[in-house]
């Protein structure tokens, strides 16, 4: 049962959203509602027109040389990073189904007109750069492990990874770094986007308010930011098919985990 959280300033400063301390067992609710969501609006085409021609330029580029094969899992992994941003379409339709209003494609580019539109921006920037900030690092962590050597196959670039002692010093350094960035990113982002659609905060309170929330409810976060790696992991096992569906239930899903812990 979701209980609102004490905070000793709240009456002097009442226009800051007010946070909440949910369970992990609330987390089952919320997957279902954004479940729900995706079965009464399917967005899965809207994933495929934004995830493909990403995958598509990838390959061609995989296609003319394995120079970019270090990338490829801190470019996949990645998606875990700027997945608020490019979910808030889908919290859009939430918000606008939550409402009783009227739900159509059209409805997931309303955002555009919305009083947050500045700060939603400068927020997704942020994003932006962390990921950026991860990809130079990741492939520093491998030129650090393996020298500035380009694989010359992707057979020959899988065995010195899965069976060097390098490769196995960069699987760990690399994931440690990449767990760092998407703590980051949790903190900062998990209910930050919703919020700004909701309300006209500004990117500065709702970036507070978001790691409130996640310092209320660490075990949950935690429980939370797990669900969302495996789910991505899973969905792009079958050559990225399954983020069609993965990405907007749990696009959705954070709509709702952002009314159970925001009051509003």
């Amino acid at each position: 049962m979701a209980k609102t959280a004490t905070l000793p300033d709240r009456e002097a400063v009442p226009d800051i959203p007010v946070v909440r301390t949910v369970e992990v067992a609330d987390l089952k609710e919320v997957l279902v509602k954004g479940l729900s969501d995706f079965k009464e609006k399917p967005s899965h085409i809207l994933m495929l027109a934004l995830i493909y021609p990403i995958v598509g330029l990838l390959s061609a580029r995989l296609a003319a040389g394995y120079d970019v094969l270090p990338l490829i899992f801190p470019l996949v992994s990645g998606f875990a990073l700027i997945g608020p941003l490019a979910a808030i379409g889908l919290y859009e339709l939430s918000r606008r189904r939550e409402k009783g209003l009227e739900v159509s494609w059209k409805s997931a580019f309303e955002i555009c007109h919305s009083p947050s539109i500045g700060s939603i921006v400068a927020l997704g920037a942020l994003l932006m750069v962390i990921f950026l900030i991860w990809l130079a690092a990741a492939l520093a962590i491998y030129e650090l492990t393996f020298g500035a050597v380009t694989p010359s196959s992707i057979g020959e670039f899988a065995t010195q990874v899965f069976t060097t002692p390098a490769g196995w010093t960069l699987i760990l350094v690399g994931c440690g770094v990449g767990f760092l960035f998407a703590v980051l990113v949790l903190a900062i982002s998990v209910v930050s986007f919703p919020l700004l659609l909701d309300r006209d905060v500004g990117a500065g309170v709702a970036i507070r308010t978001s790691v409130r929330a996640v310092a209320a409810n660490p075990v949950t976060m935690a429980v939370w930011g797990m669900i969302v790696a495996g789910a991505l992991v899973l969905g792009s096992i079958p050559f990225f098919v399954g983020l069609a569906v993965v990405m907007p239930v749990l696009g959705h899903a954070t709509w709702r985990l952002y009314r159970k812990v925001v009051v509003a």
